[in-house]
């Protein structure tokens, strides 16, 4: 069964632009650090609805792609992200624990140093999550 990717690859496309825009008005020196703060929640806002988004794919594409075994077996996210490692739509479930981690902290709390965290999380995010969105369109049938 086809997945319709548009959802997760606009999510992933707004995550980029922010990050980029954080790169590039980073470099203006009239901004102050309010302004670059309200541009860096911008980049963990994204960051958190591309993590939801990735997440729900793997588990969709387990869903439609494995036998019923595998599809029912994922109980947590690890163990998802595990299977994803397995069927090669991650690289590595390490860093994609951490992302949780990362994304679980901004509904619980959100202070200057845990902001600082989950941005700097959403930058190492950005890539794991194009691989994903290619390996799912390339396997997408």
């Amino acid at each position: 069964m086809l997945l319709d990717l548009t959802n997760l690859t606009y999510a992933i496309s707004a995550l980029d632009k922010s990050i980029n825009s954080y790169k590039v008005l980073s470099q203006n020196t009239n901004l102050t650090q309010d302004d670059m703060d309200t541009i860096k929640s911008g980049v963990i806002q994204n960051f958190e609805v591309a993590y939801e988004q990735c997440w729900k794919f793997i588990q969709r594409w387990i869903r439609e792609n494995r036998t019923p075994e595998d599809a029912d077996h994922p109980l947590t996210r690890k163990e998802l992200f595990r299977l994803a490692a397995t069927y090669g739509l991650i690289k590595d479930p390490l860093p994609w624990f951490g992302y949780g981690e990362k994304r679980n902290l901004t509904s619980h709390t959100y202070d200057g140093t845990t902001a600082e965290g989950v941005f700097q999380a959403a930058l190492c995010f950005l890539s794991d999550s194009q691989f994903l969105a290619k390996k799912l369109e390339d396997s997408n049938d």
